[in-house]
């Protein structure tokens, strides 16, 4: 099998518990640091997917990585290649298939539930998925539903929490976390959690009964990534990879 790639944008928004999956399932994958000054690369026919993590940085923003993440996924998408983003990663997803990144109503920092959008889709992609599951959350900003895009997950504060397109997946929350990034997060950006309110948890909300909270995390984690993984899986040729249990 071909490499997963998977971009970075920042040093503590890793891919956590998703790598963690990958090398459970013996599949390979790279990292683009693009907080180390590496260049996205242009060709997309020597891997078998891409992936886009989080950032603090806006995908409105004028940066010249983010103009060339915004082409790769456009030429992904179109050679149905699947793409998977996080957060900022989410949002570049939709930016590129023509939809838009807007300020949220309210800040979403910690963690809160997500309710399904019934439909097909979300039968499809959310099979095992408790409705109301706890997720981590850490936005300001949220994006819109591209055309030909189908909702599947919202919160109570933010309507558009996830949607898929083919085999792309772009999620506006973060189910990637490990207990460690949690506690990164809390400390270095500790001072965005000194107001709570309904949807801003304080530091100490958010990292109380860390282990079962991380691990109800990783279940429904579990349920979309190895949905994603499906058609990387059924490409697979090499008959060295083991499948998803």
């Amino acid at each position: 099998m071909k490499p997963i790639r998977i971009f970075v944008h920042i040093a503590c928004e890793g891919p956590g518990y998703f790598a963690t999956l990958l090398e459970n399932y013996n599949i390979p994958f790279e990292l683009v640091r693009i907080d180390a000054g590496e260049v996205p690369p242009v060709q997309i026919d020597d891997v078998s997917a891409l992936v886009f993590m989080g950032g603090p940085m806006s995908a409105n923003d004028d940066i010249e990585w983010i103009s060339q993440e915004l082409t790769l996924i456009q030429k992904a998408v179109d050679a149905n290649l699947p793409v998977l983003g996080h957060c900022l990663g989410g949002q570049l997803i939709s930016k590129a298939l023509g939809g838009k990144i807007t300020a949220n109503p309210v800040k979403e920092i910690g963690w809160l539930p997500v309710q399904k959008i019934p439909g097909p889709q979300a039968d499809d992609w959310l099979q095992d998925f408790a409705d109301a599951s706890v997720l981590f959350h850490w936005h300001g900003e949220t994006f819109s539903i591209p055309d030909g895009a189908t909702a599947i997950l919202r919160s109570e504060q933010c309507v558009h929490q996830g949607f898929v397109i083919g085999n792309t997946l772009a999620l506006q929350c973060h189910i990637e976390m490990t207990d460690a990034m949690v506690r990164e997060w809390t400390a270095l950006y500790k001072n965005e959690l000194t107001d709570p309110a309904t949807s801003v948890q304080s530091q100490n909300e958010i990292t109380e009964n860390l282990e079962e909270r991380t691990k109800q995390l990783h279940d429904a984690a579990d349920v979309l990534y190895r949905r994603w993984l499906q058609p990387l899986m059924a490409n697979n040729q090499t008959g060295d990879q083991d499948s998803p249990e």
